[in-house]
């Protein structure tokens, strides 16, 4: 349905898109993330129109609609594109914003009001047509901002950090109800955030962008199970990280640190990783669980090995459902974790650590 090819695209000596290239099918959501700078904005901009690529291709439906040299006018791509702010005309209502688009394309008067109509049906804004920009609350204005986009029928819905505005409750309850209904629809969307949780709530496919180029491209399960890179483990979560050297095989991957010999999973097979050479270990909050006193060095679990870390309470911190603890090895690496229950400072713990959920990689 779309597809980029060898995309570049720079900005004086600044690289911001480096031979990137993608396809999304029909109907499928591809939420694309990524650190701040990473090119991901500019990717959307190139797609919509809004600037034009250095070189390579982009293509809708097989027609090219972007190259250096040829550009189709935005207005003709049959793409929408809901930004950050939302954009809505202030001085216009509701219905006025929304039939916007509509009128421009000099629809009959009786057909616009029908699909206005239709559109604040879908988003459930009855009632709010003659109300102004600033009488609407932030969810609000973001419904309005999408029933304007769906309005028009658009082969191809762009979102750029579509909640970012919006405060934490509206944020979960939003993505879930346009995860619902751009589904329905069976819209084929693009959706650029900063949230792993908005990305992994909406999408089909993740994109993880880094230095604008693809870091990995693949199902949010896939890319949060077997993270591809150092990079792509930080973004998604994995922050914990004990630092040694390789001390396995590729069958058998295992670093040597201060903690130990500790098991984990081969992340870049064929990569950096080398007999003795540095290597990194990372993984998750939530993969820590809390052991009794006496725990044997490593166990065997559910098929799999689980790894016993020890460390020293440094703060523990409520957090409404659990408390987070952030924790020291004898190392000094630090290290956080999830409880349900308050841990003292100063305290010794340990945790076990399935080596499933630790991800291994060479620097």
């Amino acid at each position: 349905m779309l597809e980029v090819r060898n995309l570049l695209k720079s900005y004086g000596d600044y690289q911001a898109l480096s031979g990137l290239s993608l396809e999304l099918q029909e109907g499928e959501i591809i939420s694309v993330l990524g650190p701040s700078g990473c090119g991901k904005s500019t990717l959307l901009q190139l797609v919509a129109g809004l600037s034009r690529p250095d070189g390579g291709e982009i293509l809708l439906h097989g027609q090219t609609i972007a190259t250096a040299s040829k550009m189709l006018p935005p207005e003709k791509r049959g793409i929408n594109m809901v930004f950050q702010d939302y954009a809505l005309w202030p001085h216009m209502n509701v219905f006025e914003n929304v039939a916007y688009g509509l009128k421009e394309k000099r629809m009959p008067l009786q057909q616009i009001k029908d699909k206005v109509a239709g559109a604040l049906a879908l988003l459930q804004l009855e009632g709010f047509e003659r109300r102004l920009p600033p009488q609407l609350s932030g969810g609000q204005q973001q419904r309005v901002a999408i029933a304007r986009a769906l309005v028009t029928e658009p082969r191809l819905m762009l979102l750029d950090e579509p909640l970012s505005n919006l405060d934490m409750r509206l944020r979960v309850e939003m993505r879930t109800e346009m995860s619902v209904l751009f589904r329905r629809l069976k819209m084929s969307v693009f959706h650029v955030t900063h949230d792993p949780e908005e990305a992994f709530a909406m999408a089909d496919k993740l994109l993880l962008m880094r230095s604008g180029a693809i870091d990995q491209f693949d199902t949010p399960f896939a890319c949060y199970h077997k993270p591809a890179s150092r990079q792509a483990a930080s973004l998604l979560g994995a922050v914990n990280v004990l630092q040694g050297h390789f001390a396995g095989t590729a069958e058998e991957p295992a670093i040597g640190c201060s903690a130990g010999l500790l098991s984990g999973i081969l992340c870049e097979p064929g990569g950096k990783l080398k007999v003795d050479g540095p290597a990194e270990l990372r993984f998750r909050p939530e993969a820590l669980a809390l052991l009794p006193e006496t725990a044997d060095a490593a166990v065997e679990k559910k098929g799999g090995q689980t790894n016993i870390l020890e460390a020293r309470v440094i703060h523990c911190t409520f957090e409404g459902t659990k408390w987070r603890t952030l924790a020291e090895t004898s190392g000094s690496e630090r290290l956080y974790l999830f409880s349900e229950e308050h841990l003292e400072t100063g305290g010794v713990i340990r945790m076990a650590l399935p080596s499933h959920a630790a991800y291994l990689y060479g620097l």
